[in-house]
């Protein structure tokens, strides 16, 4: 359900209200009660909420390489000595 925020034309209040989307806009004030006085304002809205202990960049990081390596241990060596005998 999101918040919208209200402005009184007669008091110059503003204010939020958690609403659901389907319900109707409110017209009267709910600090000096003139009817259809109020307006709701458009906000940019509050983006993301992250809820829980966190996330961090390497939660989603690429392994390719590490999986890459460990699954041809030889090829590795290979290259070492390859390298070895370059030198």
């Amino acid at each position: 359900m999101p918040t919208y925020n209200y402005k009184c034309n007669n008091c110059e209040i503003i204010f939020d209200l958690f609403q659901g989307i389907n319900d109707k806009k409110i017209s009267n004030c709910i600090k000096c009660h003139s009817k259809n006085s109020v307006i709701r304002l458009i906000t940019g809205g509050t983006g993301m909420i992250f809820k829980g202990d966190g996330f961090y960049i390497t939660d989603y990081k690429n392994n390719s390489k590490k999986k890459e390596r460990s699954s041809n241990p030889k090829q590795s060596e290979n290259k070492k000595e390859k390298k070895d005998d370059k030198s």
